[in-house]
């Protein structure tokens, strides 16, 4: 569903993304990893084409995003939802305004046929009965399944989560991870995570990469990545302060 082709970033001096390659089949959860900083974010902007490479191409079931320019990049979106590290929802609409949002913007479909979708979206991820509400009133947990329901609203190919659990207590962020779980074995869609919480991805994970000093370090399943020698892997995976990350 998804190669990235020896791919280069850089901002003035500081070079973010370093010749990097991978793919990620149809269907899978894949989630990078990788400290602050490290380039996660920089990365996903790249995969979903709100940042151009300085070099390599990037594609998404077969078409080139790299290339694309203006309406091909945004039909190309379509086929994409995104939850963002704060749910990015708009404060002055409802919990169902906003999932409606993106069905009202790229089909035809009729009122009662949008907010028929909107409830069956928001049933899937556990907000009926929440419609009326606004976002200032509903807690962080609950805005961020509101915004996997917008995500999955149109019914994307690849949906790319960005930090999905940033500032949620533990409680909360195992229960959007049962979720992730629960809505990707519901649809043959491909997820791409982006995060550092491994304890959360590791469940919910068919691939896991770690991003470091702008290459993929390492990859592989969740139990290939806790079985890794690498004193870099290791010592991110166990968070401690010894080894050869710096800790500033």
């Amino acid at each position: 569903m998804i190669q990235v082709k020896n791919v280069h970033k850089q901002f003035g001096a500081q070079k973010v993304l370093d010749g990097i390659s991978f793919s990620v089949e149809k269907g899978t959860v894949t989630t990078i990893i990788g400290r602050s900083g490290s380039g996660k974010s920089v990365l996903l902007k790249h995969l979903i084409g709100l940042v151009k490479p300085d070099s390599g191409d990037i594609l998404i079931d077969g078409e080139n995003i790299v290339r694309m320019r203006g309406p091909e990049v945004i039909k190309l979106r379509r086929r994409f939802g995104i939850l963002f590290q704060d749910g990015a929802l708009f404060d002055s609409l409802t919990v169902a305004e906003n999932v409606a949002f993106p069905i009202r913007e790229h089909t035809k479909l009729r009122d009662a046929e949008v907010m028929d979708l909107v409830h069956r979206k928001l049933s899937v991820v556990g907000m009926t009965g929440h419609d009326e509400k606004l976002p200032a009133q509903i807690s962080g947990g609950m805005r961020k399944r509101v915004g996997l329901a917008r995500a999955l609203a149109l019914d994307p190919d690849i949906v790319f989560f960005d930090e999905p659990t940033t500032g949620l207590d533990p409680l909360t962020k195992g229960a959007i991870y049962d979720l992730i779980k629960r809505t990707h074995s519901n649809a043959s869609i491909t997820y791409v995570i982006v995060s550092h919480d491994i304890q959360g991805v590791f469940g919910v994970s068919d691939e896991v990469m770690m991003l470091w000093d702008g290459k993929i370090l390492a990859s592989g399943t969740p139990e290939v990545m806790r079985r890794s020698t690498h004193p870099v892997v290791r010592q991110f995976l166990n968070g401690t302060a010894d080894g050869p990350i710096r800790i500033d």
